[in-house]
């Protein structure tokens, strides 16, 4: 493994971008694999979501003595999950909280997400919250909470209350400006009841690749050399467009007063940045989004790659957004509509974190059963 001052995320992360792994198991815990990411690769976050989890478990062989505990004490499917993956996040929480500290609360972040079943459900999902909330109980969680209509409200309403939130499941353009919104007016709501607003931290995770996946299909339907021409290109575009809209809001005589009364900005954060078409640069979600200010969370494959052959270039925003906004302005003129492709990323999106948690909790079912009728290890 290269060291923290000889690879390219040391360029990365000197140019502004935090970077954060999604990935977490007991096995990246226990094996002090974390504390090497943090020390070696500059990781200084953590996101999550059904799939690691469901993969975790069925590659690891650390959940075994508290599956048998619970088996033993008949525990359901959904407290056995609560309580693999509250334990899992709060560990984590714990080997980051030097980094937290280090950045005044800024990165040293683990996410943690909302049952994706209550997604379409507001009050369910801000019920959710407030229990994985109390029951991590750690400073430097981020509660996640997906970007559809009912989740906005959810938004407002945690962040109102103290808890910071990663959004995620974003994928266009005015989605992003709503959740905007649901940030600063949970922040105003924090403040007219009285809570620290520096205390209150959220990142909006922007998918990136799943952009190209669903509009590159769309261009190889129409299959003229202008289409082809055009693929590779939305996802980027689309975020770049994305941190324009961060940066104006940054602008906004709204947001310097909640900023003058403490309040932090809510970072854009790159997710889906694995390159899910082979033909494209295995690195190419992380090098064009090299934006300060900025988190780029990585699976495990792609935070490597880029170790060991990403490069960093150089974005002049002022030179970027006409451009990105010329290749959707494209993809238009093509025929594609944009609010079509991002409505079903949206919906996608929350099915597909549906049937990862179904999948977690039949991985939890089996494993119950299995530890219930194994022998007990020796010694117990």
């Amino acid at each position: 493994m290269a060291t923290g001052h000889d690879h390219p995320l040391t360029e990365l992360a000197a140019a502004g971008v935090s970077i954060w792994l999604d990935d977490l198991s007991r096995e990246l815990l226990s094996g002090g694999r974390l504390q090497a990411l943090i020390a070696d690769r500059g990781v200084v976050g953590i996101t999550t979501n059904p799939t690691i989890f469901a993969s975790a478990l069925e590659r690891g062989e650390r959940y075994t003595r508290q599956l048998r505990r619970l088996a033993e004490v008949e525990a359901s499917i959904e407290d056995t999950v609560f309580a693999i993956t509250t334990d899992d996040v709060r560990e984590a929480c714990h080997v980051l909280r030097p980094v937290y500290d280090r950045t005044d609360g800024v990165d040293g972040r683990v996410s943690l997400e909302v049952d994706p079943g209550l997604a379409h459900d507001t009050q369910a999902t801000i019920d959710r919250a407030r229990l994985l909330w109390s029951a991590v109980d750690e400073p430097n969680l981020l509660i996640k909470i997906p970007a559809t209509t009912a989740g906005l409200d959810a938004i407002t309403a945690v962040i109102g209350e103290g808890i910071s939130v990663n959004v995620t499941l974003i994928f266009s353009l005015d989605r992003y400006r709503e959740v905007v919104d649901a940030y600063l007016t949970g922040l105003e709501t924090a403040r007219l009841n009285g809570l620290d607003l520096a205390g209150i931290h959220s990142v909006a995770s922007f998918f990136v690749s799943r952009v190209d996946t669903e509009i590159d299909a769309r261009l190889d339907a129409i299959g003229t050399d202008r289409a082809l021409a055009a693929k590779g290109r939305a996802a980027i575009a689309n975020a770049r467009l994305a941190h324009e809209v961060h940066v104006t809001s940054l602008a906004t005589r709204r947001w310097r007063d909640l900023a003058a009364s403490g309040a932090r900005p809510q970072r854009p954060l790159w997710a889906s940045t694995g390159v899910k078409n082979p033909a494209y640069p295995d690195t190419m979600y992380v090098s064009e989004l090299a934006i300060p200010g900025t988190v780029n969370t990585m699976p495990g494959p792609t935070l490597e790659a880029f170790a060991d052959h990403g490069t960093v270039t150089p974005v002049l925003l002022e030179e970027v957004y006409g451009p990105a906004q010329d290749v959707l302005s494209e993809i238009a003129l093509l025929g594609i509509d944009y609010r079509e492709v991002t409505d079903e990323l949206e919906r996608q999106g929350v099915r597909k974190f549906v049937d990862s948690w179904d999948e977690l909790a039949e991985t939890v079912r089996g494993e119950l059963s299995r530890d219930l009728a194994a022998p007990a290890p020796h010694g117990r």
